[in-house]
């Protein structure tokens, strides 16, 4: 696996280049996540400790603390650039498309990306991440967590593209809500019922069918 993230943007004119300690600094950052997700897939996310991600790197357990709170810290850095992934993807979508049309395209893009190894993901690693999500509930809580924190990103980024206001209008926060609920509900599926809705990209295309859809479904006979 690499330790490859997408990009999230470049430097401007002017910009300085990062110096040497902050080189080495993201080398070591980078070299903690490779060696967690290769501990992860080989032993699984509960049976590996961070004494032994901080070994494989050659460092102590006080120098991984000073880059990452956990291990589930360590995890959670897919779902960090996966974020920072769909924010500019959704910021790049025509300014005139639906809003629900845009996440969803922007969404699928994204997922897409990460199964085939594009924008800087790796498949490995998204693979290892969704099967930690079925084994750990430890990190499932801290998944949902993090979620829920840039729910409130998503629900701002949202009210500037249709330019309401998100402290009198509840439409950005409910559209955030069900978005991010959308993909969640996609991921639940797969976990539950395996090889019944495709890809996880298929599925959250499916989960944004049924959201641009609309939800006030008829009770079924």
């Amino acid at each position: 696996m690499t330790a490859t993230a997408p990009e999230t943007g470049t430097a401007g004119p002017g910009t300085q280049p990062p110096g040497r300690r902050e080189r080495k600094k993201q080398r070591t950052r980078e070299a903690l996540v490779d060696a967690a997700f290769s501990l992860f897939a080989e032993k699984g996310f509960d049976a590996t400790t961070v004494e032994e991600i901080a070994d494989a790197v050659d460092v102590s357990s006080r120098t991984f603390f000073r880059y990452f709170a956990s291990k589930e810290d360590v995890a959670l850095t897919f779902q960090e650039e996966q974020t920072h992934a769909v924010m500019a993807a959704l910021a790049a979508r025509p300014a005139d498309e639906p809003i629900m049309t845009a996440l969803r395209h922007t969404v699928v893009e994204i997922a897409r990306a990460c199964e085939r190894g594009e924008l800087g993901f790796d498949p490995e690693r998204f693979e290892c991440m969704f099967t930690m999500m079925s084994e750990s509930t430890a990190l499932m809580a801290g998944s949902l967590e993090h979620a829920q924190k840039k729910q409130a990103l998503l629900t701002d980024v949202i009210a500037r593209r249709l330019g309401l206001d998100p402290a009198t209008d509840l439409r950005p926060h409910v559209i955030a809500g069900a978005a991010t609920c959308g993909f969640q509900a996609a991921a639940d599926a797969l976990r539950r019922y395996p090889g019944t809705f495709g890809t996880m990209s298929e599925a959250v295309d499916r989960a944004f069918d049924v959201l641009e859809g609309g939800l006030n479904e008829p009770p079924r006979a």
